[in-house]
C-alpha cells in the first residue's frame, strides 16, 4: 500500500478538495468534490487513479456540488458516502438555494457514515480510513482520519486557527467544540489538518494557538 493524498483547491468560495489514492492498486476515493469537477477527473486521471468512491464529511452545498458529474462519468456511478444526520441537507442540494445558487442533480447516498466505521478504497480492501463523527457545523459531519499517514480530513470543522460557523439549521457551537475536544484534539500533536477552506496545520499547533479554542 502506497497512499498518498492529492489536494485542489477549487470553486467560487474556494474549497480543498482532496484525492486520497494508493499508488499500489491505482484505487482513489474523492473527497468533497466542490465546482470544477473536471480538474478533479483530469487530476486522477494524471495520477492513474481509478476512482471508487466519493466521500463526504458533510452536506453543505460547496461540498457536494461536484458529486453528481464526478459520479455519473463511471459506469456504474460512483458510490457516495454520507453520514444520515446530514441527509435533509444534502437532499435539499446541500442548501444551495438559499445563497442563490444551484447545483448538478445529486446522486444517491449508497454508502451510510457511523462513528467509528474503518473503510478502505476499495470494496474488500484493508481499511485505511477511520470515520469520527463530529457534529456541530452540521448534525452528520464526520471526519476521516488516516493514521497510516498522520493525516485528519476535518472539513468544516477546525481551521487555521479558527473553526466551523454554527450559525446555520443544525448548527450547535458547544456541539463544535467538544467535536473538537474529542475527535481532533484526541489525536497525535503532529497529525496534519487538511481543512474544507485555506492552509492545513497540525493538531498541536492549533491546541496551542486556535484563539476559539
Amino acid at each position: 500500500m502506497m497512499l498518498e493524498v492529492v489536494s485542489l483547491t477549487l470553486g467560487p468560495l474556494p474549497n480543498n478538495v482532496y484525492l486520497l489514492g494508493d499508488n499500489a492498486t491505482g484505487d482513489a476515493v474523492v473527497i468533497d468534490p466542490s465546482f470544477e469537477s473536471q480538474a478533479v477527473l483530469d487530476r486522477a486521471e494524471e495520477k492513474g487513479w481509478t476512482l471508487r468512491g466519493i466521500w463526504l464529511t458533510h452536506a453543505h452545498f460547496d461540498h457536494i456540488a461536484g458529486a453528481g458529474e464526478i459520479a455519473k462519468t463511471y459506469d456504474p456511478a460512483l458510490p457516495v458516502g454520507l453520514h444520515p444526520d446530514d441527509l435533509a441537507w444534502y437532499e435539499q442540494d446541500g442548501g444551495a438555494a438559499k445563497f442563490g445558487l444551484s447545483i448538478p442533480p445529486l446522486p444517491s447516498v449508497s454508502l451510510s457514515f457511523d462513528h467509528g466505521m474503518r473503510i478502505g478504497l476499495h470494496n474488500g480492501q484493508t481499511p485505511v480510513v477511520e470515520v469520527r463523527h463530529a457534529p456541530g457545523h452540521s448534525p452528520g459531519h464526520v471526519v476521516f482520519y488516516v493514521e497510516s499517514l498522520g493525516v485528519l480530513f476535518c472539513g468544516d470543522v477546525i481551521f487555521h486557527q479558527g473553526i466551523g460557523r454554527t450559525d446555520l439549521p443544525g448548527g450547535d457551537a458547544d456541539t463544535l467544540v467538544s467535536s473538537i475536544q474529542t475527535q481532533v484534539f484526541t489525536l497525535p500533536d503532529e497529525t496534519r489538518l487538511l481543512p474544507g477552506h485555506g492552509p492545513e496545520t497540525t493538531v498541536g499547533f492549533e491546541r496551542d494557538n486556535n484563539p476559539y479554542l
